[in-house]
């Protein structure tokens, strides 16, 4: 199940790459919010890497890393979450899928649920270890794993589903 599709790599200067971050930082501002109507929402859907993933895996590092840096930042300052004692580790979550998936997309030019997967893993991973060694908590480092499946499906899918269903130039 892979498609090709078009991968694109805007610079600084280029006024679409603030458009896109733009649209990526409302989209993981305002889908949080809407998950955080249930219980446990954002822990159980991880919605603050939804966006992220698209941008970086669709519009490459930049729009990626700006996506996956203001996007936390943003919602910890309007609305309180996350926290500011646990912004940092969805900070380096957020950067390590933001570099994962800009390069996988950069290397396989394909839409597929493998690379997908690869990409969610490796920043679950990383993201988990370096949680572990900040709050020196096994348990709560893991909770992505132990709750937020439900949110790595629909990162998984919903991501492809969307890239392979976008059309392009």
């Amino acid at each position: 199940m892979e498609k090709e599709i078009k991968i694109y790599n805007y610079g600084l200067s280029e006024l679409k790459t603030y458009l896109f971050v733009s649209l990526f930082v409302a989209g993981n501002v305002l889908l949080p919010q809407v998950c955080h109507i249930i219980p446990d929402g954002g822990k159980i859907f991880l919605p603050i890497y939804f966006f992220t993933l698209l941008a970086s895996y669709k519009y490459g590092f930049k729009v990626g890393l700006l996506t996956a840096v203001i996007s936390p930042i943003v919602n910890s300052l309007i609305f309180g979450m996350p926290t500011t004692a646990i912004l940092p580790a969805i900070l380096i979550k957020s950067i390590v899928l933001a570099i994962a998936a800009s390069l996988v997309s950069s290397k396989t030019q394909k839409a597929s649920i493998i690379s997908l997967l690869i990409v969610i893993m490796i920043y679950q991973v990383v993201g988990t270890i370096a949680e572990w060694v900040m709050t020196s908590s096994f348990y709560v480092a893991i909770q992505d794993f132990r709750l937020g499946i439900p949110g790595m499906m629909l990162q998984l899918f919903g991501t492809y589903f969307i890239l392979i269903i976008s059309k392009d130039k």
